[in-house]
């Protein structure tokens, strides 16, 4: 199999990249290094797809058009690459989000459409559900975005259901909840939990530390994604992948403070314009349809994404004493 894989820098693409690989497809992956973390982070995500002669990077903007030769040959798309993040997706950034959440899927579903059997795997979110009325939240539940960021991912996933509706674009939109685990990005939750825990240094929770999320480890969305890419007679579908699991932002600290030993230096501020109490993904559908079930527990995941930041902080240690040197 020949995938293409978007976003392949990033905290997802990266792994299922890797998976890829490892199984013996071929995979082409794109992305435009866009700006909203250092570039050497997501060059280093690549470090092991690089290792692959079946590996081909394109450094590429989705959104200025032009696709066709890029899927030409391709026999399932997965579509990764966004401008992600609730917080950053208000004010001037905004515009961002419209062309690397919204044209660039447009303009990649407009080069596939004279293929439609090629499968398109678009990796959507939970954010497009907001503050959900029932939880665990089933795919029916009308969708009401709390935030720019969840506008222009649902107007994607719209994009694809209608490409799947009038060209017959092979269409399968996931909606992710809360993914964590080796490599999330630098701005996210647990990255910066983990970082602050390491080095001592206070970290601030936005809000109580009450609130809730269907926290889902990396290693279960790829296995969720490559189902979609890979399952027949799916097309046209939204799934919700969760984790399985509610889990507070404080009982996430306490696992964290047993892993080093000590108390952390934990403040609390405002909550964040955007960001919704609760969330909790139903995933019946999903099981059904793609067989998916998570098999990560929290805790080890958790674990998992703490041990690797381990390594990264010793990293850069050794960087630290080789430019002193």
């Amino acid at each position: 199999m020949k995938a293409l894989v978007t976003g392949c820098a990033g905290f997802i693409g990266s792994h299922l990249t890797e998976s890829l690989l490892a199984d013996g497809h071929e995979v082409l992956g794109v992305d435009c290094f866009n700006d909203n973390y250092e570039r050497r982070v997501k060059a280093a995500n690549l470090a092991v797809a690089h290792e692959w002669e079946s590996f081909e990077l394109v450094p590429l903007d989705l959104a200025r058009g032009a696709l066709e030769e890029l899927v030409d040959g391709c026999d399932v798309i997965f579509h990764l690459a966004a401008e992600p993040g609730v917080r950053s997706s208000w004010g001037t950034r905004f515009e961002q989000y419209l062309r690397n959440n919204v044209l660039a899927t447009q303009q990649l579903l407009e080069a596939v459409k004279p293929t439609p059997s090629t499968r398109v795997v678009y990796a959507s979110t939970s954010s497009v559900y907001g503050h959900a009325e029932t939880l665990p939240t089933r795919e029916d539940a009308l969708p009401r975005p709390f935030s720019p960021y969840g506008v222009t991912k649902l107007a994607a996933e719209e994009l694809c259901q209608l490409y799947w509706g009038n060209h017959g674009v092979e269409t399968v939109a996931l909606r992710y909840f809360s993914v964590y685990g080796p490599r999330q990005r630098p701005d996210m939750a647990f990255n910066r939990f983990c970082r602050a825990a390491l080095r001592r240094e206070p970290l601030t929770v936005f809000g109580d530390g009450d609130q809730t999320r269907d926290f889902t480890h990396v290693t279960d969305i790829v296995r969720a994604t490559r189902a979609a890419g890979e399952t027949p007679r799916v097309a046209g579908g939204i799934y919700n992948i969760g984790g399985g699991s509610a889990v507070s932002v404080n009982e996430a600290l306490m696992l964290l403070e047993g892993f080093v030993g000590r108390q952390l230096d934990v403040s609390y501020g405002d909550c964040v314009h955007g960001d919704v109490r609760h969330t909790g993904a139903d995933t019946t559908l999903a099981a059904t349809n793609l067989g998916y079930a998570p098999r990560q527990s929290f805790s080890m995941g958790l674990l998992s994404e703490f041990e690797w930041m381990c390594d990264q902080e010793a990293l850069g240690g050794r960087r630290a004493l080789r430019v002193v040197g």
